[in-house]
C-alpha cells in the first residue's frame, strides 16, 4: 500500500538514528573507483538490462495522471505534441503515452544500447511515431538526431540522478539545443533522505548524496535548492518544484518505508513558436 503527501515544503525529517548513520558515513570510495565507475557507466547500465531486460520496472502510467501538463501545454487539443523522453530505459513511460495519446511523436535515448535496441523490439514501437536512439546525453550532440527547438515537452524520469553531479549541467545545456523557446522540462527523480539514500552501507559514498549501488550504477539524491540552481544556471525557469512523501506500507512484514522524491517543472524562457 502506498500513501502519499504531496508538495511538502521540504525534505522529510530523519530520525536520530538515520541522523547518525549518514553523520558517520565519512569515507568516501577511492578515486581509482570513482574515476573506474565514471569510466565504466555506459556498460554498468547496459549490463542492468542484461540481467534484468524489460522486467524490471513497471509501466508508468502515472505520468499522464501526475504530469497533466503533457495534455494542458496543447494550444489546441489536436494539436501534435513532440515528446523528448531523455533516458527512455526499455520504454515504460513512452509506451503508456503512445497508447494513450494519438497526437504525440516521441524521441527517445538511452545511454545503453541494449536498452534502445529493446525499445525496437516492442510491437508498439513504430518509427512513424517514435524515433529511438543511443546517446551519452553529458557528449553526444542531441541535434544529431532530433532538429534544433522542435521539441514540445522533454522528460527527465529517473535519469539525472544516474549522471555524476559535474555533468549534469552538460545534460541540460543539451536539452536547450532541442526543445522550443516555452518549451518545458518535466523532471521527477530521487529526492534528499529518500529511504534508497539510507539504505547504502558503508563504503558506497562517491560524494554529497551521490552513491554507487552494488551493481556499479550510482544514484544521486537531489535537494530542491540543487536542482532549482542547476536549472537556473543553465538558462530555465522554474515553475514548480516540490518534494513528494509516500510511504510504502508491507503489511505482511510491518515495514513503513518513507520514500522521497522531487517533482519539478522548469520552461526556457521565450515565447512559443506558433505552428
Amino acid at each position: 500500500m502506498v500513501t502519499s503527501s504531496p508538495f511538502p515544503t521540504s525534505a522529510r525529517v530523519l530520525t536520530q538514528e538515520e541522523l547518525d548513520r549518514l553523520g558517520g558515513e565519512r569515507t568516501l570510495v577511492s578515486d581509482f573507483k570513482r574515476m573506474k565507475l565514471e569510466n565504466e557507466a555506459q556498460k554498468n547500465w547496459d549490463l542492468f538490462y542484461k540481467r534484468n531486460t524489460t522486467n524490471f520496472f513497471k509501466d508508468r502510467h502515472w505520468t499522464t495522471r501526475e504530469f497533466e501538463e503533457l495534455k494542458a501545454c496543447r494550444e489546441f487539443e489536436s494539436q501534435k505534441l513532440v515528446i523528448l523522453e531523455a533516458g527512455c530505459g526499455v520504454g515504460n513511460c513512452i509506451f503508456p503515452l503512445l497508447e494513450e495519446d494519438l497526437n504525440i511523436f516521441v524521441y527517445a535515448c538511452d545511454f545503453s544500447p541494449r536498452a534502445v535496441e529493446f525499445i525496437k523490439q516492442n510491437p508498439l514501437y513504430c518509427p512513424e511515431r517514435c524515433c529511438a536512439f543511443q546517446c551519452d546525453l553529458t557528449k553526444d550532440d542531441l541535434m544529431e538526431n532530433v532538429p534544433e527547438g522542435s521539441v514540445d515537452v522533454v522528460t527527465l524520469i529517473f535519469v539525472l540522478s544516474a549522471v555524476h553531479p559535474d555533468k549534469m549541467k552538460l545534460v541540460l545545456e543539451n536539452i536547450n539545443k532541442v526543445l522550443k523557446p516555452g518549451g518545458i522540462i518535466l523532471f521527477r527523480d530521487y529526492g534528499l533522505y529518500d529511504h534508497a539514500m539510507l539504505r547504502f552501507k558503508s563504503g558506497s559514498k562517491l560524494g554529497e548524496n551521490f552513491y554507487v549501488r552494488q551493481d556499479g550504477t550510482r544514484s544521486y539524491f537531489f535537494s530542491r535548492e540543487f536542482l532549482a540552481e542547476l536549472f537556473e544556471e543553465t538558462g530555465f525557469q522554474s515553475i514548480a518544484n516540490d518534494y513528494v512523501l509516500r510511504e510504502t506500507v508491507n503489511k505482511k512484514e510491518g515495514l513503513c518505508v518513507p520514500r522521497v522524491f522531487l517533482q519539478s517543472k522548469f520552461t526556457k524562457p521565450g515565447q512559443p513558436q506558433s505552428s
